[in-house]
């Protein structure tokens, strides 16, 4: 057993999911960890926590060690907000998501696209965004397999000061929200 495959086995036994791991010159070893899909609880989305982290590193370094791998360092952390699509699994699991994605070749002159995942017979759709030409007019669509994709990441969402995207059309209502978070906040800063 390599110690790729070590390090998985290991991290599947503590509730996690390896990601990505990688080894650099100069002896760092990189350990990208989420929670494995199945061990969270409800459907709700966890974060992985520096607690994780280090819980996770104390047990690779006796891992690696057994491997024989040399190291100088090991970094163990979470993928980040733009966590990378590697694996059938990751697309089933972020199905729904907003992606963005770099093919290996052109497509209509372009490799790079971002949509809503989802999945299709024999393969993946991306639903591009912005791609509709009013009400009527369907959205585009990109179909892809597996082996055409050079890179997919999560687009990050980003909730500044707990407030939610508001649907499209809800002007007023993102207003209104602005103005109460000025009274909260004190007024307007000069």
């Amino acid at each position: 057993m390599g110690w790729r495959d070590a390090t998985e086995t290991t991290l599947r036994g503590l509730g996690y999911e390896l990601v990505d791991a990688e080894k650099s010159a100069g002896g760092l070893v990189r350990v990208y960890i989420d929670h494995a899909p199945d061990r969270v609880a409800g459907g709700t989305e966890r974060f992985i926590t520096v607690d994780d982290c280090e819980r996770a590193t104390r047990q690779l370094q006796h891992v690696l060690e057994v491997e024989g791998l040399a190291y100088q360092r090991l970094e163990v952390s979470s993928p980040g907000l733009d966590r990378p699509l590697r694996k059938q699994a990751d697309y089933e699991r972020f199905a729904g998501h907003r992606v963005d994605l770099t093919l290996k070749l052109p497509h209509a002159g372009r490799k790079r696209y971002r949509g809503e995942l989802h999945p299709r017979e024999g393969g993946w759709r991306l639903v591009l965004e912005g791609a509709s030409e009013g009400a009527a007019a369907p959205p585009r669509a990109l179909d892809f397999g597996l082996e055409e994709v050079r890179e997919a990441r999560l687009v990050p969402v980003l909730d500044f000061k707990g407030r939610r995207a508001l649907p499209q059309g809800a002007e007023g209502d993102r207003q209104a929200a602005e103005q109460a978070d000025e009274e909260v906040d004190g007024g307007r800063i000069q």
